[in-house]
């Protein structure tokens, strides 16, 4: 079955009191609008002083919650990411006090694009290829609470990977019956650590299938990417996902995440897997300016492994 859910009324903190918006069957499509992650006060047009004058307690406006029925904590929430489509405008910031070089860049500022289809030509001479992907996915994480969105974690949330763009699959846990998934801020681009605080922030389409894995153990965030024709050459892959406020702790999580992985699902000893990653799998880092936590992602090429199925 096919749904349609509205971005509006959004949310912009995590709880998992949060009333569901829709509930759904696994294997149902939900065709999603999300709002960029101004929650709507940004808009082509608006100047500095606009922005400057936002509400930042409305900062990602999430849309959802999704129920999935017969979600259990201990299952796997699989998402697969039909599609995701910019609305053909986007803006990126500095913010006084964040982003990666702070220090040097003290002055508030904002840039509009305008977003053809594929690229965008806003900053000349540079062409910026387009891969939209929702920065933000997640479900209700297991404590009692509200909490701001943020910082990432095992739930998911905003981890600003740029693999989760079109032809994606993403696998969360689940710890609240129901999952109660959301997603939202959308980025038409973004580099990998998302350095100035920004992706290319804009309102999106994006369309999700759901699918429930009962009591399988996952202990965060695992992604299917897939080649398409905005991924500059990137080959299908593995990629785990680790947060957490040391970027070289976070690194390790997830080279030890994927050495388990490849010795589960391929059969390699732990130490040919150890060796496997040191001369194929791409550590990086995704986002370093959700402080104080830090993403960093670990990929595997597809090309590299017979081909398995997780779940």
């Amino acid at each position: 079955m096919e749904h349609i859910l509205g971005a509006e009324p959004t949310h912009s903190r995590w709880s998992r009191a949060l009333p569901p918006r829709l509930s759904i069957n696994p294997g149902d499509t939900v065709h999603m609008e999300c709002q960029d992650s101004s929650g709507s006060q940004v808009r082509p047009g608006s100047t500095l002083a606009d922005y400057l004058a936002v509400d930042r307690n409305k900062i990602h406006a999430l849309t959802g919650p999704i129920e999935i029925q017969g979600a259990e904590p201990g299952d796997v929430l699989q998402i697969d990411i039909l599609e995701v489509v910019h609305k053909g405008w986007a803006w990126s910031s500095v913010i006084t006090g964040l982003g990666f070089l702070k220090e040097r860049f003290t002055d508030p500022y904002l840039f509009h694009w305008s977003l053809e289809r594929d690229v965008t030509r806003s900053l000349h001479p540079a062409v910026v290829p387009l891969r939209p992907f929702c920065g933000v996915m997640g479900v209700a994480g297991a404590q009692d609470g509200e909490f701001r969105t943020r910082p990432p974690g095992a739930f998911g949330g905003n981890m600003d990977v740029r693999e989760l763009s079109t032809g994606a699959t993403l696998y969360l846990p689940v710890f609240n019956r129901g999952a109660l998934f959301s997603a939202g801020d959308p980025h038409a681009a973004q580099g990998d650590g998302e350095v100035c605080i920004n992706g290319m922030e804009c309102p999106a389409d994006a369309t999700l299938r759901f699918h429930i894995h009962k009591g399988r153990a996952l202990r965060g965030p695992l992604i299917e990417s897939t080649e398409s024709m905005c991924t500059e050459g990137a080959a299908d892959s593995w990629v785990v996902v680790e947060s957490g406020i040391d970027a070289l702790a976070a690194a390790r999580a997830a080279t030890l995440r994927m050495i388990d992985l490849l010795t589960e699902v391929w059969g390699f000893e732990p130490v040919q897997a150890y060796v496997l990653c040191s001369v194929a799998m791409k550590l990086r880092l995704s986002q370093v300016v959700n402080e104080p936590m830090i993403t960093v992602s670990a990929a595997l090429a597809k090309r590299v492994l017979p081909p398995r199925k997780l779940f």
